[in-house]
Formats: structure tokens, sequence, C-alpha cells
């Protein structure tokens, strides 16, 4: 039989969606893995659905967005950038934030043109670049806080790169890049001609005194920076699947012509939907900020009392928990992170992702959990875990 394509063989299947399907097969167990809310979208977005159901519309929308929802994006995202953002030229809405950040590197990258991802990174981003024929640069950052040094970033630009790859609030590490850190990168972006792929879908998740600062908006960089962003963790929506890019004209439209062949486009009733959410007051963000601190404080101040050692993010709805001191335990010796998920899946009832799938390095000592759940089962996983922490012994 013809072989297959060489690229499949060098990326695995999402190990994210992986510990959901052996949680869903594991009765009673929790699924704090895959990142996925447990509570609906905004009641106004629920009610236009509905409307939506039976008033339209449902053939195709303009392939690169119906124009109320490009309309309402640019208005949204204007002012956080700082300048006037042409709905007309400006914005693509893509199948969900997977598509943009494809249709992202698939822009602007030719086969063998180099990338650089930060490491740990969100697992889609090294099979972007596999997929789109470039070659991924990691460049570290650093627990516990994971920043990156500067000297070792410009080392990895030096090397000829056609874009860095900028995940802020970051998955997995909930860190949030500071004005300083980014001024770096647009610094080393600006002196080697690359241009800067930010994916920023936690931008409402963010806990204070942290601050989002979009790439874009900092001076000269709207020029060579796609923003990649989407509707899911904002509005509570993973399953509508409505992303977008927001960059200059010339790569939109270039943009526009990879996201036609991939996907069309995205579902026309559920942009109609949505353009409520995205016309939603300071309240609604307010808001959302207030709920997901309570549930940071609620599973990360929890498991700190269990003795967990933890890195308190700055953003997302993700916590890293850094899990040596049980692998070294003899039970577990030369158990690998994904194994040792399996087996609290299996005798704890909890599911969580092994660190592994997002490091480059070989790194095997973290493990994820997310909170995006409600306060009665973060407090029952909470519970369940008291089984895990009590197998290390008393300090």
């Amino acid at each position: 039989m013809p072989q297959l394509s060489a690229r499949v063989s060098t990326f695995t299947d999402s190990v994210i969606r992986r510990m959901t399907r052996i949680n869903a097969e594991t009765p009673g167990s929790i699924n704090l893995s895959q990142g996925f809310p447990d509570f609906p979208p905004p009641t106004p977005v629920l009610d236009r659905l509905a409307q939506v159901a039976y008033e339209g519309p449902h053939q195709y929308a303009t392939t690169w967005g119906a124009q109320n929802f490009r309309e309402a994006l640019a208005d949204k995202y204007s002012p956080t950038i700082g300048r006037t953002i042409d709905p007309a030229s400006e914005i693509v809405v893509t199948c969900g934030g997977t598509e943009a950040m494809m249709a992202a590197v698939m822009t602007v990258c030719d086969p063998g043109d180099k990338v650089i991802v930060f490491s740990p990174f969100y697992e889609n981003y090294g099979a972007d670049a596999i997929l789109s024929g470039a070659d991924p640069i990691f460049v570290p950052l650093d627990p516990p806080d994971f920043s990156f040094d500067p000297v070792v970033l410009e080392a990895a630009f030096a090397r000829g790169v056609k874009a860095i790859i900028v995940c802020n609030p970051s998955n997995p590490t909930g860190k949030v890049f500071t004005r300083d850190e980014l001024e770096v990168i647009a610094r080393l972006a600006t002196e080697y001609d690359a241009f800067v792929i930010t994916d920023e879908v936690y931008e409402h998740i963010i806990y204070a005194p942290n601050v989002h600062v979009p790439v874009a908006s900092l001076p000269g960089m709207f020029d060579r920076t796609i923003t990649c962003n989407s509707l899911s963790k904002t509005y509570s929506m993973t399953g509508w699947r409505l992303g977008f890019l927001i960059g200059p004209a010339r790569v939109i439209e270039a943009a526009r012509k990879v996201h036609d062949f991939l996907t069309v486009g995205a579902a026309a009733p559920l942009q109609e939907a949505a353009v409520v959410g995205l016309r939603l007051g300071p309240d609604y963000y307010e808001q959302l900020r207030d709920k997901y601190t309570h549930k940071r404080d609620l599973l990360c101040g929890g498991l700190e009392r269990l003795g967990f050692n933890i890195t308190w993010p700055q953003g997302t709805y993700f916590v890293m928990i850094d899990v040596a001191d049980f692998l070294a335990l003899p039970q577990f010796a030369g158990t690998t992170d994904l194994e040792f998920c399996e087996w609290v899946i299996r005798e704890i009832g909890v599911a969580a992702v092994p660190g592994s799938s997002f490091f480059h390095e070989p790194v095997n000592r973290f493990i994820r959990l997310h909170f995006a759940r409600a306060d009665e089962v973060l407090t029952e996983s909470l519970k369940r875990l008291e089984k895990l922490a009590a197998l290390l012994p008393a300090a």
C-alpha cells in the first residue's frame, strides 16, 4: 500500500483530548483535564440563539465572516489595540481559535521557515508548524515563574525566523507576559523582521494585579502582528467554534484565502447569536474575572493546603502542579507523567493532563488541572485529591 505522509508521524493526537476520552471511560471520574466550562454562555446570547433557530440565517455567511459579526469584533477590539480596526479588511472569522492559529502560520510561513515557540506550549502550536512545513525553534520558559531569557530568545531570532508564537495569557502555565517582556519580543521581532502571532483567547481571564497587553497595541507592532482569538473561553462556548484573526490588511487578505479553502466559513447562525455577546458591556467582563478569581482561589488554595507544589496562575483557568515528589515514591518508580495521570484517573477519580505534552524539553514532573467547573465539582475534586496528597510522608 502507498505510504502515508511523513508529517503525520512527527506528532501525536492531542494528549489533552486523549485524557478526556480516558476520563469518560472511567465511571465517576471528574474531568479537570480538557479546559471547557460546565456552565452555559451568557443568557442574552442563548436567548438570541433561540430566535435565530427560527429566523436564520441558516446558509453560508460571507466566507470571512458575517458583516455584523466583524463589525462587532472591530468595535470591541479597536479600543484595546489602540487603533480603528477596519471590519472590511482587517478581520477574518474562523472555525475556532484552532483554525485561526493554523491559518495564521500557513499565511506567513513557507516550508522550511523557522518559527519560535515558547516551551511549555499549547500542544497545537508544534503541530501547526509541522503541518505548515515550518521548523519550530523552542525557547524555554523557566519555572516556577515561566519567564524567558532575552539572550536565549535573541539567539533564536538570529537563526533567521519568520515568526514567533506568543500565547498570552499562557496555556498551560497561566503566565501573563508583562509589558516589559512583550516590548523585548516586539524589539527583537522588529530588529530581525519577523511576524508575531499571538494567541489571546484567555485575555479576559486574568487576575489582579496582572494586566493583559495586546502585542498589536505596542508602538509600531500592528503591521507585523497577527492576533488570534476566539469566543470560546470568554463566553463559555467552546463548542461553537467561533474564532478570528485581526491584523494588517495585506496579511488578512492572504489569510482569507487560506481560511476559504480550509473550512469555507464559520457557522452563520452562531455568528448571528454571538454578536450579542460581543456587545455586552464592561460589567460582564468584570463578573467573569471575579468568577474565575473565586474558582482559582478555591482550587489553588485547596491544593496548597493539601501540600501540593503549585504555581499560582496569573491568568487562564489552568494550574500547573509539580508532582516530582510523587514520582519519586517507590510505587511510581519509572512511571511517566502520562502513566501517573492515568493512575490518578483510575485510583483518585480526577483527570489531569501530563505536563510532558506541553514541553519540548524532556520534562516529566508537571501535571495540569483546570478550574472552569462548578464550585461543588472543584470541592469534590479536592476531597478526592486528599487521598493522593496522603501518599507523601509528613513534612
